[in-house]
């Protein structure tokens, strides 16, 4: 073997050696024949240090600001933390697939939250068929209520956004509570800023292959794609509105009162956009982001080979290999906790 490999097949090997039984094998192993560049070394701490934290899992109910009752995923150590993280979800995309980002997180000393948004996963009623609510019922109730029930502890709090996620901070109430938010693949949603294929994919989607299905069940039936989970009808008939238009919901003549609530935002935010990521290309990412005027926004593009990835796309900012993704993101949280105060904007 070489005395250097690059980080996709360290990466490969160390996925090998977590997930095998012989967990008798240890990385120092591989010391003597390897030679890793900086983010492989952080990758490799991390990940032993992951194998010997043990980590708390614990499934809470907390109501959010309407009472409606929503079920999420606290995930933390026996020590001490140092802050939290409250992961904002995905559209249709439940909390266990953030697990792994949560765990790693864990390891380095953070407290992480993960829930699912009304209509969801496990915060879904039995019946989503006449289930009533509004798609941004998930930013003004369900992730206001989840920032107010993990404040208590007096410790920091950072929101990681995924997609819809990222759109979530400015419908909250609490935002200041906020210390910085990093959010990726946030978008505004309109097939004109995608490529033609994807383009023609999604012009597809919405037209023909949707409203049938959401015809016909009362819902829609997401899971049957195998795309996500399904979607309450709400959400499905104003995510699909709002798409059609180049600035999303603030083209809504009914939503005009969102700019100046946007606009109200000062924390911290990094917006990252895969070039890859066909759904929140960087000019996706501005129609949306510009509008959170007053935040100190930070614009970040990255590149699969920069991780060593072969891609990256709308759902691999979470998936298992994107570790160095993730510690420029906790890198950035920790320099914040170093300031003398991390509550000014």
């Amino acid at each position: 073997m070489s005395k250097k490999v690059s980080w996709q097949c360290y990466n490969a090997a160390l996925l090998s050696l977590r997930d095998s039984k012989a967990r008798a094998i240890k990385l120092k192993s591989l010391e003597p024949t390897l030679v890793f560049n900086k983010k492989e070394e952080t990758i490799m701490q991390a990940t032993a240090h992951l194998d010997s934290t043990p980590i708390e899992k614990q499934t809470v109910k907390f109501s959010a600001t309407d009472g409606y009752i929503l079920v999420g995923t606290r995930y933390r150590s026996s020590e001490p933390i140092k802050a939290n993280i409250i992961v904002a979800s995905a559209t249709g995309v439940p909390q266990q697939f953030y697990r792994r980002f949560a765990e790693y997180a864990v390891a380095l000393g953070y407290q992480v939250l993960t829930f699912d948004y009304r209509g969801v996963g496990l915060s879904a009623p039995k019946q989503l068929k006449g289930f009533s609510m509004s798609y941004l019922d998930w930013g003004q109730l369900d992730l206001s209520a989840a920032i107010d029930s993990i404040r208590k502890d007096g410790k920091p709090i950072f929101v990681v956004g995924h997609s819809y996620g990222g759109q979530a901070l400015g419908l909250t109430h609490n935002h200041d509570q906020v210390t910085a938010m990093y959010c990726f693949g946030t978008g505004a949603g309109w097939h004109g800023y995608m490529p033609f294929r994807e383009k023609m994919k999604v012009h597809v989607m919405w037209n023909l292959i949707f409203p049938p299905m959401v015809a016909l069940k009362g819902y829609l039936p997401w899971s049957l794609l195998k795309m996500g989970t399904d979607l309450p009808v709400d959400v499905y008939t104003q995510w699909r509105k709002w798409c059609k238009n180049p600035t999303y919901f603030f083209a809504d003549p009914e939503q005009q009162h969102l700019l100046e609530q946007y606009a109200q935002v000062k924390t911290p935010i990094y917006a990252v956009s895969a070039l890859d990521d066909d759904w929140a290309l960087p000019n996706s990412r501005h129609a949306f982001m510009q509008h959170y005027r007053h935040a100190n926004m930070h614009y970040l593009n990255i590149e699969a080979n920069d991780y060593g990835l072969k891609e990256i796309g709308h759902m691999g900012y979470f998936r298992q290999g994107a570790e160095a993704i993730w510690d420029d993101m906790l890198n950035t949280f920790d320099g914040y906790l170093s300031l003398p105060t991390t509550t000014e904007r």
